[in-house]
């Protein structure tokens, strides 16, 4: 076997699967009322779904429903539905906006989980009105 005929089997091997979700694909997904999704989803969006949606998550379905592309959310604990998949939803961290492009695989969890409100904190060193003694930085 060639070196081309190798690498050729190693793309093929490589390639990416279909994405399912429970055996299901992305076509029969986006096909589902949210009454036949909640019979599918993760027990605590089941949970969710059950209890009926918030005022604010049904005014973000009714946007993404309206043909919006794009649409800013303060409303982290909502539910990623199968229809919400290709969208572009701009959630607030408590301190700026994130633009969340929703994939396939992030069916079944919440927005909140892909904008971070939390960061690593990067010191520099010691400031103008510092004293003499913190102004040595081996030491501490």
């Amino acid at each position: 076997m060639t070196a081309d005929k190798k690498k050729k089997k190693r793309r093929e091997i490589r390639a990416k699967k279909e994405f399912t979700f429970r055996g299901l694909t992305l076509q029969e997904l986006q096909a589902m009322t949210i009454d036949q999704f909640m019979d599918i989803a993760p027990a605590r969006i089941r949970r969710s779904l059950r209890r009926g949606l918030a005022p604010e998550h049904l005014k973000v379905l009714k946007h993404l429903r309206g043909g919006r592309d794009k649409v800013r959310t303060h409303a982290r604990d909502m539910p990623i539905l199968p229809e919400m998949i290709g969208k572009v939803i701009v959630i607030y961290t408590g301190k700026d906006w994130r633009d969340v492009h929703i994939s396939p695989e992030m069916v079944g969890h919440y927005l909140g989980e892909f904008a971070m409100t939390r960061h690593d904190v990067k010191h520099s060193g010691p400031g103008v009105g510092a004293t003499r003694s913190s102004k040595f930085l081996p030491l501490k």
